[in-house]
């Protein structure tokens, strides 16, 4: 299967089903796409919608796509320049992508890490520290970050 073929496949199922509180669409091609994500239930990020970008490479499924957030989030696993450290999101051996897992997949995983942050693999290492020994104190500021630069979802 052709990456155009696997492409409009994949978007076609995630504008047609999307998963539970995420959007995307393309915005200018099919290898540039604009991602919306609900913050998880029970987590700081909840009803928060955060807005991102997703760039499809050449190579892709054989190279994991470049995804960001646009909408700034105080996060242990998320830079201030919206870059996420995931290991889905990294090549073998360091990392987990496999040309197997799909778009859908990804955005549900990045979902999910809004909800768990990893500690163990942070970009920024003083919300990480945060997180572990002051975990109230990360979520009021988490949940403050996320009512000021974020949309409430409705």
């Amino acid at each position: 299967m052709s990456k155009l073929q696997r492409l409009n496949r994949e978007i076609k199922r995630l504008v047609d089903h999307p998963p539970e509180g995420i959007i995307c669409y393309p915005s200018d091609n099919l290898s540039n796409l604009s991602i919306n994500i609900i913050g998880p239930h029970s987590s700081p990020y909840e009803g928060t919608l955060f807005e991102m970008e997703l760039e499809i490479p050449d190579r892709y499924p054989f190279v994991p796509p470049r995804l960001k957030f646009i909408t700034p989030v105080y996060h242990p696993n998320i830079d201030n320049q919206g870059r996420i450290c995931m290991d889905l999101l990294k090549m073998p051996p360091n990392g987990g992508w496999r040309p197997t897992i799909s778009l859908e997949n990804l955005l549900v995983a990045v979902q999910s890490l809004l909800g768990n942050p990893n500690p163990d693999d942070p970009l920024m290492v003083d919300i990480a520290e945060e997180y572990r020994y002051n975990k109230q104190e990360f979520e009021r500021k988490a949940r403050l970050h996320a009512k000021e630069n974020g949309k409430l979802s409705s």
